[in-house]
């Protein structure tokens, strides 16, 4: 397939950026959040909050919120890094020092139901409410929230989710009130440059890992243990010789099962658009594993594989960003690689 013009250039300088930052060691400072604590005044607090699994094909998607004050030690956990770019066990170690070191935390789940329900982007909202109601329940609530990429997934859609599911009502522990939503900061690659964000980060990756590991003596016949429910060989093959079961999002086109696949690029008003890529082999899925999960495989991580070179070729553009771009967007990135763009329920076809 040819790659729409520009795309492989963007992917690459992606790629090369987190190579760099691997190799040269940066850590993530404080400067964001000082920066905004100082505008918010005396007892402030400000959260991190990053997502995992959204590409998963099974589990649930997991958020990781993380919150800081003045009072915070500068003196940030020793190794604390984005968690795609550390070890398992780097990150199973930072755990306890993390913990320490924040103000308060929280870790909020969505399951594969939820998620078929709902649409990946309402699920992930509804992830992150429930870590934001159990910091409530803690007497914790944040001034302002940097949450990582371009797209807040968090807020309320400003026009409302035509015709989408009622989501399921967060409340606080203990209580009939609703986590309050403070006002979002989104920043790209925060999980890197941002203290707060990559603790987030790291307590998110390592609860739902724990979880897919429990959920691999249920059904260990798809190595979840390994693979965390992402698109590995062996998840593959055991999609193709078993069929999904109820801990697989049977809502999308799983890879292995059948050669058409389809996925939801958005969720939200400015992102309205399904792809159904039609392809021979595991190709097609690369595409749509990367629209879901653009940062690819993780860097010191076996988790999963990294996505094939066509996924790179026909999403990168959208780097962080892949739900905030309209069906008009999408098709005229596709077009010149004979992507026919169509709305929602009409699907893409790629010849």
């Amino acid at each position: 397939m040819t790659s729409p013009a520009g795309i492989r250039t963007t992917a690459e300088r992606t790629v090369t950026a987190r190579k760099t930052t691997a190799r040269g060691r940066t850590r993530p400072s404080r400067s964001l959040e000082n920066s905004l604590l100082g505008g918010l005044g005396p007892g402030a607090l400000v959260a991190g909050m990053d997502e995992v699994g959204r590409g998963a094909l099974a589990g649930p998607v997991t958020v990781g919120v993380a919150v800081v004050t003045e009072q915070t030690s500068r003196r940030m956990p020793p190794g604390l890094a984005d968690s795609k770019l550390l070890t398992p066990q780097a990150r199973q170690d930072l755990v306890s020092p993390v913990r320490r070191w924040c103000t308060g935390w929280a870790v909020g789940h969505a399951d594969p139901d939820e998620i078929d329900e709902l649409g990946i982007i309402a699920a992930l909202r509804l992830a992150g409410r429930r870590a934001l109601a159990d910091l409530a329940a803690a007497g914790l609530s944040p001034g302002v929230i940097i949450l990582d990429g371009v797209h807040d997934w968090l807020s309320e859609p400003a026009q409302g989710e035509l015709f989408a599911p009622e989501p399921p009502l967060v409340r606080v522990p203990g209580t009939d009130l609703e986590p309050v939503v403070p006002p979002v900061r989104t920043q790209v690659k925060a999980d890197m440059t941002s203290a707060v964000v990559a603790a987030a980060s790291v307590l998110a990756k390592v609860e739902r890992d724990a979880i897919m590991v429990d959920l691999d003596a249920e059904h260990p016949e798809y190595c979840w243990a390994a693979n965390k429910g992402y698109s590995s060989a062996e998840h593959i093959a055991a999609l193709r010789e078993h069929g999904a079961c109820a801990l697989h999002r049977r809502s999308w086109h799983l890879p292995g099962i059948g050669d058409e696949l389809g996925v939801r690029v958005g969720d939200d008003d400015d992102a309205d658009v399904e792809v159904i890529v039609h392809a021979s082999g595991e190709v097609g899925f690369g595409a749509a594993e990367a629209a879901l999960d653009p940062d690819g495989g993780e860097l010191g991580s076996d988790d999963h594989e990294p996505h094939t070179p066509d996924a790179a070729d026909l999403f990168g553009a959208y780097g962080d960003a892949p739900y905030a771009v309209s069906a008009e967007e999408v098709g005229a990135a596709l077009e010149p690689a004979g992507v026919v763009g169509r709305p929602r329920g009409q699907g893409m076809m790629v010849p």
